[in-house]
């Protein structure tokens, strides 16, 4: 909902979010890996869930990434009052 008091100058966060992303990926195959190699199957398979919960994080900001910027009214755009709940 456009309040029109949203910053001039905002950006969106996806590409911090991919980084992140990567980040916990990185993490997540190496804990996944280092606990299997020492013989902790649940905490292998916990990292291994975390792992497949921040694939499809990834996914979904690849996504969002290649559609593109979408339509922001700009500062001539007045802001609207919300419909009201009858």
């Amino acid at each position: 909902m456009r309040t029109g008091s949203e910053p001039m100058t905002a950006r969106s966060p996806l590409r911090m979010r991919f980084w992140l992303s990567i980040w916990g990926l990185i993490w997540t195959t190496g804990g996944t890996v280092a606990f299997a190699l020492t013989g902790r199957a649940e905490w292998a398979t916990a990292c291994a869930v975390l792992w497949l919960i921040v694939v499809v994080d990834l996914v979904m900001i690849v996504r969002h990434i290649r559609q593109g910027p979408h339509f922001q009214p700009g500062p001539d755009v007045p802001p609207y009052q919300p419909p009201s709940s009858r």
